[in-house]
């Protein structure tokens, strides 16, 4: 049986219809599926950002490469534009932002705990003040039944192992975290050591990262070191209890972190820079921090830009269940209309139109 020539164009034409818009639909999720944000900074919020990045993976075929290499390299990463994005817990000072051309912006809180590995002493068992904390790290607390530790925790049965103190050797947003908080309860660190993304330690060993940190207090007995609260879960190390600024003593946990949130005023800190160690409250927990993304306020590759802040929006609207397993403290609705505000103000293509 002979096909009429005008029915077989009819028919190729379709079928030429079809096989195209297959291809099309194959290149873009293709295109979609190679997508992919870089950023880099932090090991603070490493552990949620992961589990936001594998989630939204699922959802838009957009990969999230995060580099968790501490505050100081996600600065100089993003700095040198070498990445989308930069993640700091030491938030950057106006000037330092308006010089970079950096915008900034909290993404998720939760706190730095200590963690010890004491023979004999659970997770929980053992209390330390500020100023006791400080002097551990002074140098000037020697061994585990110190005096000075013995007349805190009576009942408490303290071996006399000496301590290792363990910090972190890398330029770090947990170590800005921890001793911005000793420099507020003890007037020896903060003449004699300060503050900032990396220190002159006094005494101890050096971990890169909190995952460095986490594995040395692990192996070593008789060792304290500080970490964010999620590697202290995911490493089963004991944490101590810490007395806050109201003389409680109080324990690590989401609602701690949210209690010493509560009073923060995001709206009238320059860049939004909020530091919340050492709240007031009772139920605070004193080494309570936020971390925060940096972004070039000129956007050389808008595109990547959007996808940025695509992630960020989804993670503000749908991570908040995510965060709350590994004990962060999301974002609340009214900051997070602060910072789409914000970007709506500030980032701008190469044509000067806004990117979100």
């Amino acid at each position: 049986m002979r096909i009429p020539l005008s029915s077989f164009v009819a028919r190729m034409s379709t079928v030429l219809t079809v096989a195209t818009a297959s291809v099309g639909l194959l290149t873009g999720s293709f295109a979609q599926a190679q997508a992919q944000i870089t950023g880099a900074g932090a090991t603070f919020p490493y552990p949620i950002y992961a589990k936001w990045a594998d989630a939204y993976k699922k959802v838009t075929g957009t990969s999230m490469n995060y580099q968790s290499i501490g505050s100081g390299g996600g600065i100089k990463q993003i700095t040198a534009k070498t990445v989308d994005f930069g993640a700091s817990d030491a938030p950057m000072k106006a000037e330092d932002l308006e010089a970079n051309g950096l915008i900034q912006f909290p993404a998720i809180m939760g706190g730095v705990v200590p963690v010890i590995n004491v023979k004999g002493v659970e997770s929980g068992k053992l209390r330390l003040t500020g100023e006791l904390l400080a002097n551990i790290y002074l140098g000037k607390v020697k061994t585990w039944n110190d005096p000075a530790i013995a007349a805190l925790n009576k009942g408490v049965a303290l071996p006399s192992d000496a301590i290792t103190v363990v910090a972190r050797s890398d330029g770090s947003g947990t170590t800005f975290l921890f001793v911005n908080y000793l420099s507020k309860v003890s007037a020896e660190w903060k003449s004699t050591v300060g503050e900032g993304t990396s220190v002159k330690w006094p005494a101890g060993v050096g971990g890169k990262g909190n995952e460095g940190v986490a594995s040395y207090v692990a192996r070593i007995n008789g060792a304290i070191g500080y970490v964010e609260y999620a590697y202290a879960k995911q490493n089963k190390l004991a944490h101590a209890l810490m007395a806050n600024k109201d003389g409680q003593f109080v324990a690590p946990s989401d609602d701690t972190f949210r209690a010493a949130a509560a009073g923060a005023d995001w709206a009238k800190t320059p860049g939004m820079g909020v530091i919340l160690t050492d709240q007031a409250g009772k139920a605070s927990w004193p080494i309570t921090g936020a971390s925060f993304i940096l972004m070039h306020k000129l956007q050389a590759k808008p595109d990547n830009g959007r996808e940025v802040l695509k992630f960020f929006d989804w993670a503000f609207k749908n991570g908040e269940k995510m965060a709350d397993e590994l004990d962060y403290v999301p974002m609340p609705a009214a900051v997070v209309k602060q910072i789409q505000d914000e970007w709506k103000k500030s980032l701008r293509d190469p044509q000067g139109k806004p990117i979100y």
